[in-house]
């Protein structure tokens, strides 16, 4: 690749090489490269830009940045001049900079948040919980049960609860969301709102008469959302609600007007007629009129959303840490942010990762990203929005492959995921927004930062204050022969630890290799003896290791003996919040997730095999509980 163009690449923060897995250079085909800069609509041919002050200027505060001469107007309104750095006492917060002609957000942001208190708690996939009232999965009702009964829970770490496509069928993904900024009305208690409430008792009956029952073997989403939207569709005819639109906030008019269209056209707006595949279009404008029953409906769903993630807030309000929620790494392409939010998006790449030892040919999550150079040049504002979405309701933020505030992989239209490249973001303005707003709300935050992630991410974590990810089955010396566990007393306090993921073996499924025997039967695994082995092998290591650390007596022990010193383990480690899941504790077999597959395996749809009511008197569930509550060593 010739000079001029790995310099103009560099400049747009575009990777002509990158070290794989295993440390190796590997250089980017020159047609990648590109092809990724045509997406950033940089002409290949034009000279790299000369240094000026960016369009989002983000700095930790007590830093003197450069600026050269200009007027600084401060959050509060007062007004500063600035001759040639800014003053190291700015308050945080967002400001602007009026310098060069230009008026340039300025975000002041802490150089570290707050200690996390160190907690125990539970991971909760919440449509697989469920009770007596359950319409088919778990709502938010249930998470708020949950809640008040939890005893000596500080944490609940909740999967995403963002918003659907309200079509069908129905994304099952949680991490493929319609909208990252507004919530999943699947989620509604629909008997908890103070609509069904003031119905008449014909409309109660039936709204009643909608109810699917709790959940069987498996979740069936369509019928849910059927049975809710019917339900709700019932209730809000009952309160004649008016229909004006008028008043709505822009991104929520914006997201409810997206619903409304994909009602009439389908779940995708890329297959919409040409004129409505952009909000501002005028027959977009005019659509909304005529749908504004439609559009008023919509909004209508994310106030119950509001209320009922508030009152499961309030009702975990005596907990150390609280609700955190979860935040995907991207948006369904064809959902609600994809087609509002275009505009600082590449909507023709995808996302995914480079091939590794797990993933020959690489990964395409088919995620839209950030265009880097549209957001900064937007303030940040469409960032800054999703981080309050979630952080309005909850006391905490888990960010889903938080080295994507670093770097993304992408993909560029019509190539396969191995020929991707990465595309770099400003991870300090990214980083930076992240603490501020989580300071602002006085959250805490957790970046998921397994797999292959540059040791500078989770170093970088630790720095802010923010914590990393700690799984039992990866705490391995991967340097050593033999890869042995790490002892507990060298895992890193700056984590939330955890025996298990979603997307990984339950505690249960790992003791028997159910994830061997499922991939097996899917057809997934190449050599099924020596996958057993090596499965084989890791549950004696890590029994070995639950023997050392003095919470096993014998490697002979039951299962059950093995569960509960799998999360005995936890405590004996310094990390700040350790957290199991129901299934975990429960000794369920099934695993939420398994990647690599779509409809072959029941992603998403595997329901908690004990009602919510029933599951601090389950004799395993009790054992885990006094472990993780009076076992706690903080070292």
């Amino acid at each position: 690749m010739d000079e001029n163009l790995a310099a103009l690449a560099r400049a747009h923060g575009v990777a002509t090489w990158y070290e794989d897995a295993d440390q190796r250079r590997v250089d980017v085909d020159r047609d990648v490269v590109l092809k990724v800069l045509e997406q950033l609509e940089v002409d290949p041919g034009a000279p790299p830009k000369a240094p000026a002050l960016p369009d989002t200027i983000v700095v930790r505060q007590g830093t003197r940045y450069q600026t050269g001469r200009g007027l600084l107007r401060t959050e509060d309104g007062t007004r500063l001049d600035v001759a040639d750095r800014l003053p190291a006492d700015l308050p945080l917060g967002w400001h602007v900079l009026e310098a060069g002609g230009r008026e340039i957000p300025l975000a002041v942001t802490p150089a570290r948040l707050p200690d996390v208190p160190r907690a125990w708690g539970w991971m909760l996939q919440l449509y697989a919980l469920h009770s007596a009232e359950s319409w088919g999965m778990g709502d938010f009702g249930d998470l708020a049960s949950f809640a008040r009964s939890a005893h000596g829970a500080g944490v609940l770490l909740v999967n995403p609860v963002q918003a659907i496509i309200p079509a069908l069928p129905v994304q099952r993904s949680p991490y493929s969301p319609s909208s990252r900024r507004f919530a999943n009305p699947l989620y509604i208690k629909v008997t908890d709102t103070a609509e069904f409430h003031r119905a008449d008792p014909s409309v109660r009956a039936q709204v009643l008469a909608s109810n699917p029952g709790p959940p069987k073997d498996l979740i069936d989403y369509d019928a849910v959302w059927a049975a809710k939207s019917k339900a709700l569709e019932l209730v809000w005819s009952a309160e004649n609600r008016d229909s004006d639109i008028d008043a709505l906030e822009p991104g929520l008019r914006d997201f409810a007007t997206f619903c409304a269209l994909a009602e009439r056209h389908g779940g995708d707006w890329r297959e919409w007629p040409a004129s409505l595949r952009h909000p501002d279009s005028p027959d977009v404008a005019a659509a909304r009129r005529e749908l504004a029953s439609r559009v008023a409906f919509h909004a209508w769903l994310q106030e119950l959303c509001e209320q009922q993630l508030g009152v499961a807030r309030a009702a975990a309000s005596g907990m150390s840490v609280g609700i955190v929620h979860d935040l995907p790494v991207g948006v369904d392409p064809g959902g609600a942010d994809a087609w509002a939010l275009q505009d600082v998006l590449a909507p023709r790449v995808t996302v995914g990762a480079p091939p590794d030892a797990f993933s020959q040919q690489g990964q395409d999550w088919r995620l839209p990203p950030w265009r880097p150079d549209k957001l900064a040049a937007a303030g940040y504002r469409p960032f800054i929005e999703v981080l309050r979405s979630v952080l309005k309701h909850g006391d905490g933020i888990r960010v889903d492959h938080v080295a994507g505030l670093w770097r993304l992989w992408w993909i560029p239209p019509g190539e396969p995921p191995n020929r991707g490249t990465y595309v770099h973001y400003d991870s300090e303005a990214m980083l930076g927004i992240l603490a501020l707003e989580a300071a602002r709300h006085s959250a805490v935050v957790v970046g998921e930062d397994l797999g292959t992630v540059q040791p500078h991410v989770t170093s970088t974590l630790h720095e802010r204050g923010m914590l990393s990810s700690a799984v039992l089955y990866f705490q391995r010396d991967y340097e050593a022969p033999g890869h042995p566990f790490v002892p507990t007393r060298s895992w890193e306090p700056a984590s939330m630890a955890s025996i298990s993921t979603h997307d990984l073996p339950t505690a249960a499924g790992f003791l028997r290799a159910e994830n061997v025997r499922v991939r097996a039967e899917l057809g997934l695994v190449e050599d099924v003896r020596k996958e057993y082995e090596r499965v084989a092998a890791e549950r004696t290591d890590l029994v070995a290791f639950l023997v050392k650390e003095g919470v096993l007596e014998s490697p002979d022990a039951s299962e059950e003996e093995i569960l509960v010193a799998m999360h005995t383990v936890l405590t004996r480690a310094r990390s700040a919040l350790i957290l199991t899941s129901p299934p975990d504790a429960l000794g369920d077999l099934r695993q939420p997730n398994l990647p690599g597959t779509v409809d072959e395996y029941p992603n998403w749809r595997i329901p908690l095999s004990v009602p919510v009511g029933d599951l601090f008197s389950q004799p395993g569930v009790r054992q885990v509980v006094h472990a993780l509550t009076h076992q706690a060593n903080p070292g």
